[in-house]
């Protein structure tokens, strides 16, 4: 199993959002064919085409915010990211 497959499968359990990195969730979004754009501050603004939403992540502490892994579970399942790298 991929280091993908196995953050994708933690981010959608839900029972592990405070213990996801901050830089896995960067890198995974990155992955999925988010675009970046960096503020002047800590946080990290993604978007992609197609999606409606925004995701706005941010650091605490090299984790990510647990509200934050919870808003990007929400978008995997309602857009049906949610693929296995081999599937895709």
């Amino acid at each position: 199993m991929s280091k993908y497959e196995k953050l994708l499968l933690k981010i959608l359990s839900g029972t592990s959002d405070t213990n996801i990195g901050f830089d896995e969730l960067r890198n995974f979004l990155l992955t999925l064919g988010f675009t970046e754009r960096m503020t002047g501050g800590s946080h990290h603004i993604f978007h992609r085409e197609g999606i409606e939403e925004i995701i706005n992540i941010q650091t605490k502490e090299s984790k990510a915010k647990p509200y934050q892994v919870k808003q990007v579970r929400a978008i995997l399942l309602k857009y049906k990211l949610a693929k296995h790298e081999d599937e895709s």
